[in-house]
Formats: structure tokens, C-alpha cells, sequence
């Protein structure tokens, strides 16, 4: 059995959960598929998927066996690659995924450029504001506004995006602009809450003394940033969001900035990825892309960059 083709035939039923699937992304036939996952498992002496007639679930033991493929994998690549470089473009699938605003206003409109340097890379973005499992997803990284608590991922600082506060024009119009954070007494904020998670609905801002948190009431609780924004406009409160999310909002005077002298905390972007001493080409060159993307984007008013390249 060829082992090297046996661990990216398990690693590509484990990210699609699926032997047909995994077959026809491979080109191979469904039954080398089936023989070849047998045979692993029969060498390692451990069962790898529960398998039903409707689900392909990995085991634990096969979690384990998928990070050390991964990174076996992409050893192998980049050992391919250290001569072949300049030749050779890198290639293949990245999986990514990134909040709702990041790839609207920032990634998709710039990705023709990364076409144009790596043609050979087909990229399957996901825009999601919610954290994610990247093993069950089969996601090779996630781009997400806090660090991972994750031991199983890294993480990159990649930008900080500045944060305002803001409204719409008709909730100003009831309650009044606020011109200071005592002004805020009277005052309703859209609340926001994760999965599982449920927080007391609060504004920050960064004061002379540090970060000042100010409680106000809610009449609507949302998760996700776009309903978030949506509430914002709808008139159910102040909200505070990145500007890049609420660009055209702002353009458009359906969201209207207030208290600018007093800005939240900027929100800071990393990115996460598998760790190991290897990175695949595929996904290095999308990484430092994003890096030098953001880079350059840097305006000194809005966000503070990060120069430089993945650097393990």
C-alpha cells in the first residue's frame, strides 16, 4: 500500500466526510477508496470513521492520525517544493474562512490579483462570524477577531480594524445625539451574543484611564454581524462595529457615527492555521498574501498593520 496515498486519501474523507465525495475529488474509483481506508486501518490497528449509511464520523484516534497526516503532508509538499520553486507554481485547495465583513469588503475584492499570481490555486471561501471546528469544517485556516484558545491552532496577528459607534438617523432623532458617555444615561445598545455564550449588553471605550465599559438596556438581542448591523439601522439601539463593516452604511447616511473623539478598543484580526513546522505552499502563499494585503491597506487614521511573512 502506498502510505503517502493512503494518508491524503483518509485526510480528504475526513474534511468531506464522505468516501464518494473523497473518490471523485481524488479521481479514483469509490472501491480503491473503501479498500485502501480498510487496509490503513488494518495496518494501524485502530478503527479511523464510524461509518453508517448516512454518516462518515471520525473517531478520536482518527483525529489524532489527521494532524499528524496533515502535517506529514505538508512536510512532503514543501520538501518538493525547496528546489522546484521557481519553476513550479504552487497548487491545489485552500479552505478559508473569515467574518461576513473581511471578505466582502476587503478579501474577495482583491482576490483577482492573488489569481493572477498563483493561477494554480482554487480557493473555497467561507464567510462565517462564528467560531468553528477547521476539522470538522475541513478548513485549512480561519481568519477571526479574537486569538485561538485552541492548542490544536496557531495564531497570527494580522491587522487591527478601528471600531466606532453609531445608529441610524431615526433612533438619533428619538433619543437624542450623544455628545459625551454621560450623555449615554439615556441611551439603548443592540445586544449581541455568541453561540452558547450570552453576554450582559455593554459599550466599550478607550479613556484616558483605559477601557471604560458603560451598560445600557436592550430591547433586541442578536448574534452575527450581519443582523447586528441590520439592528443597527432598523433603529433598535447604538451599536459598536468595525468601520470596514459599515462602510457603504456610513456612505449612505443609514448609519451615522457618533461619539468619534471616544473610539471603542480597535478590534483585532489573526489568523489561525494547524500548527506544525510545516505549512503547505498552497496555504503559505495565501497567509503572507493576506498579510501584505492588509499591509498596504494600512491607512495611519484607520488600522495598524502587521508587516512580514508566515515565518515558522
Amino acid at each position: 500500500m502506498d502510505q503517502v496515498q493512503a494518508m491524503k486519501i483518509f485526510v480528504r474523507i475526513a474534511e468531506l466526510e464522505s468516501f464518494s465525495r473523497a473518490a471523485e475529488d481524488l479521481d479514483l474509483p469509490r472501491a480503491t477508496v473503501s479498500t485502501t481506508l480498510k487496509r490503513l486501518e488494518q495496518r494501524l490497528g485502530v478503527r479511523l470513521f464510524l461509518r453508517t449509511t448516512r454518516q462518515v464520523k471520525i473517531t478520536e484516534e482518527g483525529k489524532i492520525y489527521y494532524q499528524r497526516c496533515l502535517h506529514l503532508l505538508a512536510a512532503l509538499e514543501e520538501t518538493d517544493a525547496l528546489f522546484a520553486h521557481h519553476q513550479i507554481q504552487p497548487s491545489g485547495t485552500v479552505r478559508i474562512d473569515m467574518p461576513h465583513s473581511v471578505a466582502r469588503e476587503r478579501v474577495i475584492p482583491s482576490l483577482k490579483e492573488f489569481y493572477q499570481r498563483y493561477p494554480q490555486i482554487n480557493l473555497i471561501l467561507s464567510a462565517n462570524d462564528n467560531a468553528i471546528n477547521l476539522l470538522d469544517q475541513g478548513v485549512d485556516c480561519v481568519v477571526r477577531a479574537w486569538p485561538s484558545e485552541d492548542d490544536n491552532l496557531q495564531s497570527r496577528h494580522l491587522t487591527d480594524l478601528v471600531q466606532i459607534t453609531c445608529a441610524s438617523a431615526a433612533y438619533l432623532t428619538q433619543f437624542g445625539t450623544p455628545l459625551t458617555l454621560a450623555d449615554l444615561s439615556t441611551h439603548h445598545a443592540v445586544g449581541y451574543f455568541f453561540a452558547h455564550q450570552r453576554a450582559e449588553t455593554h459599550l466599550e471605550f478607550v479613556t484616558g484611564g483605559g477601557t471604560e465599559k458603560i451598560y445600557l438596556s436592550s430591547a433586541l438581542t442578536v448574534s452575527g454581524a450581519d443582523a447586528y448591523v441590520a439592528a443597527g439601522k432598523a433603529g433598535f439601539g447604538l451599536i459598536q462595529v468595525s468601520k470596514l463593516a459599515v462602510e457603504q452604511e456610513l456612505a449612505l447616511g443609514t448609519l451615522i457615527e457618533v461619539l468619534p473623539d471616544v473610539l471603542p478598543p480597535p478590534m483585532p484580526l489573526y489568523i489561525m492555521y494547524p500548527p506544525g513546522r510545516f505549512l503547505a505552499p498552497r496555504i503559505r502563499v495565501l497567509l503572507d498574501w493576506l498579510i501584505t494585503l492588509f499591509s498596504a491597506q494600512n491607512c495611519a487614521a484607520e488600522q495598524k498593520g502587521l508587516n512580514g511573512k508566515i515565518v515558522e
